[in-house]
């Protein structure tokens, strides 16, 4: 040690002062029978006179290394030693002893240290988190003492801060699990107390769990060997870490330790700069090795002589007759002047601003950061006044700014995109106006036989629940970048109530008016029975009613209410240091699945039930009645839309945009192939053939079912008896069968006269033509067709001459009986029979009515079709 400190390092003129002098400096092989020598124990001696020792040393400068033998099991040399020195030596000085544990007063009353502890970082390290704002950090500690007094008193500073330490890892010998933990808390600045062995596996962890780079900063100690990743690669190498690995995980992290040396160019209590120092030591170390700690053990000296000068001016101050040569190590009088005078140094040595606070000396802390394989000092933090200073432009970070402290999460409400909200709003008016045109449509004609048939009240009803089902698409796609959270609380249940109210409304009131055709067409008391409007109305009231109930106690008992579900981060799109958090707004209660569940029951039994009316009314012969095919298409299309709809909307429930246009396009779908359904085939037909829709198709159903004729001639009349529109379409009906009536009069009345101008004689008609005239005169050739059968006779007078009456053979009139039964007066008798017969059988073969009813609304029974035909008028013409 005599190279730390030649000739004591202090000046000549202190050397020679009086009454104390710094002589010589050697070693010492005791210490009041304590045996210092393995500690390395410095005796410096106060010269009292010439020629005269003191008795016992007044100071020790221990070099309390961790390369001393430990004195005592399981004790640092340090720690040892001083308990030791205690003993016997009144005040102990190091220059090398840094363990935290010396710091502790009550067991070290008189123990300082010019060299700062290892807890001396640790404010240096808080000046640094607060410096860049890091407010979250993680710990990584090595199992061993040294190591974890450090980070217990890193954590009270920390805490003091409220600066939050979200994982505090350990590890004995594998590292990599630790790291592990620490990755998967989001730990992103990482505090280290480990050795330089260590350190190697550390990095080589972080490698492989890629915590390195632009997002990570890694803060371990400073005190390491120059270069010494390069001594511990091959270790390295065999833990599957490579060396350019390891240089790829060390790149960028901060090393904290004490200065040496200062680095200011400022005169010290010596008269010489820091520099100047430091080359009269290199000069002087005559091949020895360089030591971090002489500057250290240099200004220990210093504190020696202020302190003891301090001591002595202290003594003399006070008009004491005591000398300091009297100290003896009971003398607590003397022994607190020099406590005081230690505590009170304050100069500026080679190491810097030489402070002691609580026997710790309050030293220079320096930052160095690993920049391309080498160590760069980027900044310093000054411990007597609490500043942090880094060097202008060489602390560089691998990315485009510090890191931060925690993955920055962005908490980012899922919206409905502007754009796809304009799109659906804007088919939802399309799909508003075209309602509104129905309705118009619906108003206008709606004295018109065919919308009159159609019930218009109802169709109206239609109208509105498919303009309500319609709105609620505006509700459902307003969430919280359009409304304020109370707000849009209230639109959970105001966009329920009309949706649901307006698919009641539409619904209830297309099965209203089938149940009403239903009712009267399968009338089979044939009864009258008239369903006026309004008891449709108290249905379709009815059915509001249930849905009113449902949703009342819905709000009653648990009301729909604004949540927000987050979601597990992701990515930033744009590549930023920051993950995104996605929230979305939900309508939940407690019981949602439950009142679900009600809701669609109703809806699916009053879907059955529309099904169940629809097929009940299919075979109604009048169109404007039988809404049954439409009907059946529209809960067809309904029931799938929605069933596809509620599933895909539950499965994209994260997904807002998706969702929405789903169950906006359900609506929009389902609300416009009702209406279309319902109200395009009338417009079509209203512009074409606005008969065809009202005229009673019973004739061709009673062929397809013969079995139920009676009973659909009967459903008619009630329909008649019903419907006032209905009546006058019948009696228009029946004016033109009259007319045709009198058209068929005219022609039997020519045909008569024809006969009447036919010659008396005639010879006789052959045989083999009778049974041919009786089939073609026979009354059911007649009701087949009234155009056809006259056609057929004239025909068949044309092609068959020999038909006609023969005057040759006046002879065989009076000799054939039958010529006598075909003689003109007999024909004539019999045809004013047989021709008003003929006039009632064309009747029916034309749709008419008989031409004697008074009224259109008498039964169909007594209509000739209906009527037996005695066999007398089924009597042929026999000639002619």
């Amino acid at each position: 040690l005599q190279h730390w400190m030649w000739n004591a390092g202090v000046p000549s003129s202190v050397l020679t002062s009086r009454p104390a002098r710094i002589l010589y400096l050697q070693r010492s092989g005791g210490c009041i029978e304590t045996g210092l020598k393995e500690a390395g124990c410095m005796t410096v001696v106060l010269w009292g006179g010439v020629g005269r020792w003191l008795v016992s040393p007044f100071f020790l400068i221990c070099h309390l290394s961790s390369t001393c033998k430990p004195l005592l099991p399981q004790q640092g040399s340090g720690e040892a030693a001083s308990k030791r020195c205690f003993l016997g030596c009144v005040f102990q000085l190091s220059f090398a002893a840094t363990t935290p544990v010396l710091a502790d007063k009550k067991k070290y009353p008189y123990f300082f240290r010019t060299v700062p502890s290892d807890n001396a970082v640790n404010p240096a390290i808080l000046k640094l988190l607060k410096h860049y704002r890091w407010r979250r950090v993680g710990t990584l500690t090595q199992d061993v003492q040294r190591f974890s007094e450090v980070r217990n008193d890193l954590t009270g500073v920390l805490y003091g801060e409220d600066i939050e330490i979200s994982d505090t890892e350990s590890f004995s010998n594998d590292p990599c699990t630790s790291v592990k933990k620490l990755k998967g808390n989001d730990v992103r600045i990482i505090l280290g107390q480990f050795d330089q062995n260590m350190a190697a596996k550390v990095f080589c962890c972080a490698y492989e769990e890629n915590m390195y780079g632009s997002k990570y900063q890694w803060i371990i100690p400073g005190w390491y060997e120059p270069s010494w990743w390069e001594q511990v690669h091959t270790e390295a190498n065999s833990s599957r870490c490579l060396r350019k690995h390891l240089l790829a995980a060390m790149e960028g992290y901060i090393g904290v330790d004490f200065e040496p040396l200062s680095s200011k160019q400022i005169k010290t209590i010596s008269g010489k700069t820091p520099q100047q120092y430091e080359r009269e030591y290199n000069s002087k170390r005559s091949g020895v090795g360089p030591s971090k700690f002489h500057g250290y053990a240099y200004d220990g000296i210093w504190v020696i002589a202020k302190t003891l000068q301090r001591a002595m001016e202290t003594l003399h101050a006070s008009k004491q007759h005591q000398r300091i040569q009297e100290f003896n190590y009971t003398d607590h009088t003397l022994g607190r002047i020099i406590l005081n005078a230690m505590n009170e140094t304050n100069f500026f040595g080679v190491t810097g601003q030489v402070v002691f606070r609580n026997g710790e000396r309050m030293g220079t802390i320096k930052f160095t950061q690993f920049q391309d394989s080498r160590e760069v000092k980027v900044g310093e933090y000054n411990a007597v006044a609490d500043t942090l200073e880094i060097i202008n432009d060489t602390i560089r970070f691998q990315g485009s700014e510090p890191p931060k402290d925690k993955t920055i999460i962005l908490e980012q409400l899922r919206q409905i995109s502007l754009p796809l909200y304009s799109i659906l709003s804007a088919l939802t008016i399309l799909g508003m106006v075209m309602a509104s045109a129905f309705l118009f449509f619906n108003i206008k004609n709606r004295n018109q036989k065919l919308i009159k048939m159609s019930s218009p009240y109802m169709n109206n009803l239609i109208i509105l629940g498919g303009m309500l089902s319609y709105a609620s698409i505006f509700l459902f796609g307003l969430d919280g970048s359009f409304v304020s959270e109370k707000t849009f609380e209230t639109l959970c249940t105001v966009r329920t109530w009309i949706l649901t109210v307006g698919y009641t409304t539409a619904f209830g009131a297309m099965f209203a008016k089938t149940w009403r055709v239903h009712a009267i067409f399968k009338n089979v008391k044939m009864k009258k029975k008239i369903i006026k409007d309004q008891k449709l109305l108290v249905i379709v009231g009815g059915m509001l009613l249930i849905d009113l109930c449902i949703l009342i106690c819905w709000q009653a008992v648990d009301p729909l209410r604004r949540t927000v579900e987050r979601y597990s981060m992701e990515p930033d799109p744009a590549g930023r240091d920051i993950s995104v958090r996605p929230l979305l707004e939900h309508c939940e209660n407690t019981h949602m699945t439950i009142w679900l569940g009600i809701v669609y029951a109703y809806k699916g039994l009053l879907m059955l039930f529309g099904c169940f009316l629809a097929w009940e009314t299919r075979n109604v012969s009048i169109p404007a009645l039988n809404d049954s095919k439409y009907i059946g298409m529209s809960v067809y299309n309904v029931g799938i839309m929605c069933i596809i709809g509620a599933a895909v909307s539950f499965l994209t429930r994260d997904q807002p945009n998706v969702q929405f246009c789903i169950v906006a396009l359900v609506i929009i779908f389902c609300s416009t192939i009702t209406l279309c359904l319902v109200f395009v085939p009338k417009l079509i037909t209203l512009r074409t053939n606005p008969d065809a829709a009202t005229q009673n198709r019973r004739f061709q159903f009673t062929q397809n079912q013969k079995k139920e004729d009676s009973k659909t001639s009967t459903s008619v009349t009630s329909v008649n008896q019903a419907s006032t529109s209905r009546l006058e379409g019948l009696q228009s009906e029946n004016h033109r069968l009259r007319m045709k009536i009198t058209e068929l009069d005219k022609d039997l009345e020519e045909v008569t006269m024809q006969l009447q101008d036919t010659p008396e004689k005639t010879t006789y008609i052959k045989q083999n033509h009778y049974q041919e005239l009786n089939d073609i005169l026979s009354l059911g050739n007649f009701t087949e067709s009234t155009d056809g059968g006259k056609a057929i006779l004239k025909n068949h007078l044309d092609q068959n001459p020999q038909l006609q009456w023969n005057t040759t053979e006046p002879s065989r009139t009076c000799k054939d009986p039958i010529e006598d039964i075909n003689s003109p007066e007999h024909i004539q008798r019999r045809l004013s029979l047989q021709l008003p017969i003929l006039h009632h059988a064309y009747l029916p073969s034309i749709g008419g009515v008989d031409a004697s009813c008074v009224s259109p609304c008498v039964s169909p029974t007594a209509s000739p079709r209906h009527r037996h035909v005695p066999p007398s008028f089924r009597v042929m013409v026999s000639g002619l």
